[in-house]
């Protein structure tokens, strides 16, 4: 997605992806779950003060799944930093699998600044495939991306709640 320039009246979103670097790979060791906890929160952040600096202005910022709330918190802030009051975030899944994606899912959950979340592949990828290969009719694999969501949709609103009561960190 794009997003539009200063004073343009337009309302656009961008979509952070941020893949690993050479030197952050050799950081972590080529350790892809070491990346995504201790170098990319900070390198999303990082990259949307940048790009503010730069004029780009996201109303929503699409943030690939982060493990910590903390992290989302940062996000988030740096997201509505400078008086950009109205801005908020949402959960990309990465196509990554059902129980990754809840896991993010619940971290941003709570998070006053984030929204939702756009995890498509997560909830249709499986019931698309066992569909085209015959191995599920079409009834099957509506009735699958429906249980699919709505176990997502249940994750993000019962962490938000919690977090909400005070039952969540």
């Amino acid at each position: 997605m794009a997003s539009a320039p200063k004073g343009t009246g337009m309302t656009l979103g961008y979509e952070q992806d941020l893949y690993m670097l050479a030197f952050d790979h050799r950081a972590v060791d080529g350790d892809g779950a070491r990346y995504d906890r201790e170098v990319r929160p900070g390198l999303v952040v990082r990259s949307i003060a940048a790009l503010q600096d730069a004029g780009v202005e996201a109303d929503v910022w699409k943030i690939e799944g982060l493990d910590e709330r903390a992290d989302c918190r940062r996000v988030a802030d740096q997201a509505r930093h400078g008086g950009r009051d109205a801005v908020a975030c949402i959960v990309l899944g990465r196509g990554a699998s059902a129980a990754r994606v809840e896991q993010w899912l619940r971290a941003g959950a709570g998070v006053p600044d984030y929204r939702g979340f756009a995890i498509g592949r997560t909830i249709w990828w499986d019931a698309l495939v066992g569909f085209r290969d015959a191995k599920l009719s079409r009834a099957e694999a509506a009735s699958l991306i429906a249980a699919n969501y709505l176990q997502a949709t249940d994750a993000y609103r019962g962490s938000a709640r919690a977090v909400e009561k005070g039952n969540a960190s």
